[in-house]
């Protein structure tokens, strides 16, 4: 269970009475995320999601995101809106954590993903990225280019015990990846994370997206990339053509691609599957075996690394 703190029910009354969301009725721990602790809290009002934010979170972040969520839902974007408390302050402290309420959207992640899923997911990111677009904070992508050879230098030692010969491939990998990266391309709001279990369907409709914490100022087409890798393989890591033209194709209908973007779509994908790699592998070298989360496999963004770097142009991805 993602759950690192625990929250005393006198401590989460008191709280609660800083909102106008009315009487505790019950506060269960979410075992899915890995970053912040996470309860459903029920009250005599409604619904609520109650995130304490842990370690991995830089407070400093803290009002870009909760402003961000308040900016999308305003501009009608399907995401949590933090609640304000009596003082106007959405944002205060719960057991020596910076903590938030947010509104509970209903739906359920799907755990099977068809075409129309990820057509409706790109209609949703392009009106995300245009609802963005007059945001006026900002915040730089804590987990692009530069942090990635950093991020290898702390596994590089023990990435051959994941598999052999992997600190060569990911280096070589890098080396690719630093020389040809694209600058220039537009720009904006992105998500930055948006997995499946990030967005929420009801009757094959979208009805959610949750989960900014990993939100910031970066090139679209790369938020493209984080969502091929995300919801366009199969279980068995082959690369579904169909759900990525249905994807990309909704997006366009919403907000289309530049030239320059859909040419450097495939290095963009490569670096979004090197992210996550890189990431993946640091927990699952260094989080303690006690350890409430399980760790998921860096080796399935190594299948995905290598399938893009054989992309040969963007209708490889249904592109024309």
């Amino acid at each position: 269970m993602a759950v690192y703190t625990e929250v005393g029910d006198e401590e989460l009354v008191d709280f609660a009475a800083e909102y106008d969301i009315g009487e505790v009725l019950s506060c269960k721990g979410i075992a899915e995320g890995i970053e912040n602790s996470n309860f459903a809290l029920a009250t005599t009002d409604g619904n609520f999601i109650l995130t304490l934010y842990e370690k991995r979170v830089n407070p400093d972040d803290l009002p870009f995101f909760l402003g961000l969520m308040d900016h999308l839902a305003e501009a009608g974007i399907p995401c949590p809106t933090p609640v304000h408390g009596r003082d106007g302050k959405a944002l205060r402290r719960l057991c020596g954590r910076p903590a938030a309420i947010v509104t509970f959207l209903s739906g359920m992640w799907p755990r099977r993903i068809t075409p129309d899923h990820t057509a409706e997911l790109g209609a949703a990111l392009a009106k995300l990225h245009l609802a963005g677009a007059d945001f006026t904070m900002s915040r730089a992508n804590s987990l692009s280019l530069e942090s990635w050879r950093p991020l290898l230098a702390r596994s590089e030692d023990r990435a051959d015990e994941v598999m052999p010969g992997l600190a060569g491939e990911l280096g070589g990998e890098l080396d690719t990846l630093e020389e040809g990266w694209p600058h220039g391309l537009p720009s904006g709001v992105i998500h930055a994370d948006l997995f499946p279990d990030n967005v929420f369907f009801r009757d094959g409709k979208l009805t959610g997206m949750i989960d900014f914490y990993f939100a910031c100022t970066d090139m679209f087409a790369y938020d493209l990339g984080v969502c091929l890798n995300a919801w366009c393989f199969e279980p068995d890591l082959s690369f579904n053509i169909t759900k990525a033209r249905r994807m990309l194709t909704a997006y366009r209908k919403v907000r289309e691609f530049s030239a320059a973007e859909m040419e450097a779509m495939p290095l963009l994908a490569q670096g979004s599957a090197m992210r996550f790699l890189l990431t993946r592998l640091y927990d699952w070298l260094h989080t303690p075996k006690d350890a409430l989360v399980t760790c998921k496999d860096p080796l399935e963004f190594v299948a995905k690394l290598r399938f893009h770097l054989g992309v040969k142009g963007p209708g490889d991805y249904g592109l024309e």
